[in-house]
């Protein structure tokens, strides 16, 4: 009799341990205008409980000013919980470990810019259900993604770095730039077509005046006809693009006045050819044959049409020089060329040639910040290296800075 009393109070008492506690209220709840969005989204914030579990859920009702409740979401009561980057940093919401979810606009339940809405939240768990206190929150669009401070402090560092490039490049025209073999490479086919009393050739290829390594090649011409028209050698240019070719002109005519010699500008030394690919690669390839230049430029952009002229070119025995970012190109030219400017070498060109200083200048700046980004690259990588190896908190907490901040 005594065994069963006391199997009959083990059992009672284990199935009062089983029975669910009793839910309470979720503390720390609040509803808030989202941050950093363009409105029409509201956002709720609540404590982590120590007795969360995919069984217990939480649902989200709101209500307009004069209306009734409706259940907008639902979801685990061990779901939605606060990321890096879903507050700034320095926010009291962005507390880790608590809970948050992001009510928008919807069709259902739409959210108006500028009205108050009451929100509550309701726990529930079989038969068991708590609310929450209703709290009032009003959507607003919001001017200052502060999610983005990172890049408006980026640019006003980086703007300062160009101006401070561009003073010290003033100061110092002389200032030391990586040699690029293709451009000092210049002066020596000009002598050398000098010499030799045969035309230079320069083709800006294949793109038209929107094409940024056009503009780049027309850049280039400028100071290649500066030093064509010092040594008053033979300058030919021929165009399968008109507006490619008017500016063209206005470059070599702009070129010849600044080194001194207007009256040996020939307005023939920019012509047309034709619009037509390979009807333009024909023409040119002809030129070669007959006139046989000394040396060769080719920049800009290029298609199928690269390799049938340089090779041409290579069979005159020309210097050839190309500068080209269409990295499908780049193994033509590297084969048939004697110089070749790889990718951004080709823009970098005008600062090099003309040594302008805000062109230096702003050269300089650019590869300041890009030495900037890998420096960041290398660092972020190492701290999440020490996030994997180190669980520490200092490197959790510089890895929500990158996270946040992005």
């Amino acid at each position: 009799m005594i065994l069963v009393s006391i199997f009959l109070v083990l059992l009672f008492q284990g199935a009062a341990s089983a029975a669910p506690s009793a839910l309470g209220p979720p503390e720390g709840f609040r509803a808030l205008d989202t941050p950093n969005d363009g409105g029409k989204s509201l956002s709720v914030v609540w404590n982590r409980s120590a007795d969360e579990r995919p069984e217990r859920k939480i649902q989200v009702w709101m209500a307009a000013s004069q209306g009734d409740f409706k259940k907008v979401a639902e979801f685990p009561s061990n779901s939605r919980y606060i990321k890096p980057g879903d507050f700034p940093w320095w926010s009291e919401p962005a507390a880790k470990g608590n809970h948050y979810a992001k009510i928008a606009s919807s069709q259902a339940f739409p959210i108006e810019d500028g009205r108050s809405y009451a929100v509550k939240l309701v726990i529930r768990e079989g038969d068991q259900e708590s609310s929450s206190d209703v709290s009032h929150a009003v959507s607003e669009p919001n001017w200052f993604n502060t999610a983005q401070v990172n890049n408006l402090v980026f640019v006003l560092a980086f703007t300062a770095v160009l101006l401070a490039s561009i003073r010290a490049a003033r100061l110092n025209p002389l200032v030391y730039l990586r040699r690029i073999a293709g451009l000092d490479a210049v002066e020596e086919a000009i002598g050398r077509s000098t010499e030799m009393g045969r035309p230079i050739l320069y083709l800006t290829g294949s793109g038209d005046m929107g094409d940024v390594p056009t503009i780049a090649a027309t850049v280039i011409l400028g100071e290649v006809a500066k030093k064509v028209a010092h040594y008053d050698t033979t300058l030919k240019i021929p165009h399968r693009d008109p507006i490619v070719m008017a500016v063209c002109q206005e470059i070599v005519k702009e070129a010849y006045i600044e080194a001194g010699r207007p009256d040996a500008y020939k307005e023939d030394c920019n012509f047309f050819i034709t619009s037509d690919q390979f009807s333009y690669t024909a023409a040119v390839d002809g030129i070669m044959l007959r006139e046989k230049p000394a040396a060769n430029f080719f920049m800009g952009s290029y298609y199928a049409e690269s390799l049938l002229l340089t090779e041409t070119g290579a069979g005159t025995g020309a210097i050839q020089i190309a500068g080209t970012d269409s990295d499908h190109q780049l193994p033509f030219f590297v084969t048939t060329c004697d110089y070749t400017l790889i990718g951004e070498e080709l823009y970098a060109a005008s600062a090099y040639l003309s040594r302008e200083p805000v062109l230096v200048g702003t050269l300089r700046g650019q590869d300041f910040g890009k030495a900037f980004i890998m420096a960041v690259l290398v660092f972020g990588t190492a701290l999440a290296t020490l996030g994997v190896v180190m669980q520490t908190e200092m490197v959790h907490y510089a890895l929500d800075l990158f996270k946040d901040f992005k």
